[in-house]
């Protein structure tokens, strides 16, 4: 069972439309907690990836960052194809190419509101 951070995560993460992906620290800042490496312990426990795409959330360098607890294998080729069949492509080097895909930081806020104002 989610945690109600979890849940706020995987709900603010069901809000990115297919073909762009935002980064773990976006995410932070729009729930306010300031804390990206907590928004990835809890997309590391997502239950309901890809349904919850999680795979649409990148580090803050561009680079693909890791899927369901992962950062190489499998699971991130995975991430990769998930990512490609959207229209999401990496270079060989492993950054985002078209950096328009990357969602504007306001578009995860809440409408009305700068961010939900949840502290972790």
């Amino acid at each position: 069972m989610a945690t109600e951070f979890e849940q706020q995560v995987y709900d603010l993460v069901s809000t990115i439309p297919v073909g762009k992906v935002a980064t773990y620290g976006m995410l932070a800042e729009a729930l306010g907690c300031g804390s990206a490496q907590a928004v990835g312990q809890a997309l590391k426990r997502n239950p309901e990836a890809p349904r919850v795409p999680c795979h649409r959330i990148i580090r803050s360098d561009m680079s693909i960052g890791g899927y369901v607890g992962q950062t190489e294998g499998m699971m991130l080729c995975k991430k990769l194809q998930l990512l490609k069949s959207e229209g999401v492509n990496f270079d060989h080097h492993g950054k985002l190419v078209e950096h328009q895909r990357l969602m504007a930081r306001t578009a995860l806020w809440p409408a009305g509101s700068k961010n939900t104002g949840i502290r972790r």
